[in-house]
Order: structure tokens, then sequence, then C-alpha cells
């Protein structure tokens, strides 16, 4: 048996990051948020948003349970790389592997981003993952029609400021 780690979001404009975990022999999935002040100011710049990945990951682990023959797959985006460390830790190297995650596990993972974003009012659009910068441009505007959405960005971006005015 197999778990799969995967996370969705953490490059897009808004939310935090979903952090999902998933067992295909059973096909239980579960995921929690990296809450997005993770990615705001002061706490982007110390990279918490890193340890509170980590301590989701293993949260998950643990919800889930570990049978004594049952390895880890998780994703090789760099918000996991402290689970990785932690979780290699925990379990031992031979047990953790970086992987590709495809399938379900991204799948759900995904759809559980995209029903956080929707939780916000936003309605994401049909092609997101194919059109980056468009996904980008129509997240953007849809925080300039209220600035009180401003609550919802990941503002620790440098870049961001050219975009908007804080």
């Amino acid at each position: 048996m197999t778990l799969q780690i995967d996370d969705a979001g953490v490059g897009d404009l808004l939310c935090g990051a979903v952090i999902g975990i998933y067992r295909p022999e059973t096909d239980r999935f579960e995921f929690e948020v990296v809450d997005v002040g993770h990615f705001q100011k002061s706490r982007f710049r110390q990279k918490t948003y890193l340890h509170e990945a980590a301590k989701i990951a293993l949260q998950l682990v643990g919800r889930l349970g570990l049978a004594e023959d049952e390895r880890i797959e998780i994703c090789s985006g760099f918000v996991l790389s402290e689970a990785v460390r932690l979780l290699k830790k925990e379990y031992g190297d031979s047990r953790v592997t970086v992987a590709k995650i495809v399938g379900n596990a991204q799948n759900r993972t995904e759809e559980a981003y995209l029903n956080e974003l929707r939780k916000l009012g936003y309605k994401p659009i049909l092609d997101r993952d194919v059109r980056r910068a468009r996904s980008f441009f129509h997240m953007l505007q849809w925080v300039k029609q209220d600035r009180s959405r401003l609550q919802h960005v990941k503002t620790g971006w440098p870049r961001l400021r050219r975009y908007i005015r804080f």
C-alpha cells in the first residue's frame, strides 16, 4: 500500500495552499490548507509556509495511519521540501520517495484547492492549468473589484507590487 502526498495552489495568487493525502487502495482522500497568512509579508520572507506544510503532511499521515510495509510518495514541489525531510526522519529514507504525483491524488488535491477558491466567492477559469498567466490576471481582476479581497492574496511575492498597491 502507498500514501501519496500532493500540493495545489502554491503558485496561484489567491488562498493558501492545499496539502492532500491519498491512499489509492482504499480511495481515501484527506486535505488541509496552509493558511494564506503564511504567504504574506514577513511570514513569507521567513518561509513559515514550509514548516506549516510539513506539519500538515505529518498530521495527514498520522490521520490515515501508516502500515509497517507501507510507503509514502510525496510531490517534488518546493513547498513540501521540509515535509520530505521530516517524513524521512520519522519513517526512514527507504519508505519516503519524492515523486511526480499524478492521477487521483493530483486531481483530488487540485479539486480541493478549487473548492477553497469557490468558498472565497471566486470562480476559477476552466483552463487555468494550461493558461497560467490568464488565470493570474483573472484572479487579480477579481481582487481589484473589491479591495477587501486583498486578505486572500499571497502578498509576500515581491513582484506582486507591480500589479497591486498595498
